[in-house]
């Protein structure tokens, strides 16, 4: 159990006479105001382009416990980080996830953190909705590929499609904005682009498709699986009047409002147009490895000076340090002569 959260204190103070700490900058001046936290590994889908199907996840003692996710998490609010994002494998498959998120609800009653939610397929919403709506979270991004119930059990291969629309269902009742992010996948999802945006759109959810990225061994090729969201985009445009807009939710999404329906339509591009120069965020994974770059190796271990030390001191060095080499960008590459993947680790184990 996480002690109680109106005990625990902040791990850096804000600075005298501001609303906020100062934030962490890295070399290239970009401001770290955002933070990703995988609190597990494991799923309950084995979605194709995610992870294989008979996967090997981490010794749970290896995991960090939730009362030290907190102490991380506050850390990182300390330092200026502003927006903080639970991710996972599947965040709410993690026994008591509950308790962190009602711990991390101090920071916004407090004003020190302005948004705290979360990525999810979806599976446990029905169960957890109304609970994240009472610790402050007000918008979730929901993965999901397919409309079509035969499909999505292919994508994810142990999915229940109706899980998760009642997760949708549930989320929406209990007043969470849902975004709904779609890999898009040649051969398998592409022809449903037009009746996934009209059907998000219809439910007042935005939708964000995102380009496959070349993280972790999978089944089969992901040279095979890639569509480039350009291609996908002047498709779209054929049916639809894409108009761009200033909108940003301190994702690398980019936003156009789509004419004829209202709604708001993102696109995540690490291939065909990186988003490397805004970049504001770093990922901790659920073992406390910071990865300042989601496409390269170089991490820190954050752990070993969380748990060595009751002082915020040794894990505060660690991390700015890190943030020192935060390289400019990511070198992602998707072709048939690129066998192995940009990076080793899978996507479920940094964290979505």
């Amino acid at each position: 159990m996480l002690r109680d959260p109106s005990n625990l204190e902040t791990a850096a103070p804000i600075a005298r006479g501001s609303d906020a700490a100062r934030p962490m900058i890295d070399p290239f001046g970009r401001a770290i105001t955002y933070l990703r936290v995988s609190v597990t590994d494991r799923c309950d889908f084995r979605c194709v382009y995610c992870m294989s199907e008979n996967m090997h996840f981490l010794p749970k003692q290896e995991l960090l416990t939730l009362e030290e996710l907190d102490r991380l998490c506050t850390a990182f609010i300390g330092q200026g980080v502003r927006k903080l994002r639970i991710t996972g494998g599947e965040p709410l498959v993690r026994r008591g996830i509950m308790t962190l998120f009602e711990a991390l609800s101090r920071h916004l009653a407090s004003g020190r953190l302005d948004e705290l939610t979360l990525t999810t397929n979806g599976s446990q919403l029905a169960r957890y909705a109304e609970a994240l709506a009472a610790c402050g979270v007000r918008r979730i991004n929901v993965s999901l590929d397919t409309l079509d119930p035969e499909k999505f059990a292919r994508i994810t291969r142990w999915g229940d499609f109706s899980k998760v629309m009642a997760g949708i269902d549930a989320a929406q009742k209990a007043g969470l904005a849902v975004k709904i992010n779609t890999v898009a996948l040649k051969g398998v999802n592409d022809d449903e682009a037009l009746a996934l945006l009209r059907w998000a759109h219809g439910r007042g959810m935005d939708l964000t498709f995102i380009e496959v990225m070349p993280l972790g061994e999978v089944d089969g090729q992901r040279v095979d699986q890639y569509l480039p969201l350009s291609r996908l985009r002047a498709e779209l445009a054929q049916h639809l009047t894409l108009d761009e807009i200033d909108y940003r939710t301190g994702g690398p999404a980019r936003y156009v409002r789509v004419r004829e329906t209202g709604g708001r339509l993102g696109f995540i591009t690490p291939l065909t147009h990186n988003f490397c120069e805004s970049c504001n965020r770093v990922r901790v994974t659920c073992t406390g490895t910071l990865f300042m770059c989601l496409g390269q190796e170089d991490a820190a271990d954050l752990r070993k000076p969380l748990r060595g030390s009751e002082s915020d001191g040794p894990l505060l060095a660690a991390m700015a340090e890190a943030i020192s080499r935060k390289p400019k960008g990511h070198d992602f590459v998707i072709d048939r002569t690129t066998q192995h993947p940009a990076v080793s680790r899978h996507m479920s184990v940094t964290g979505g």
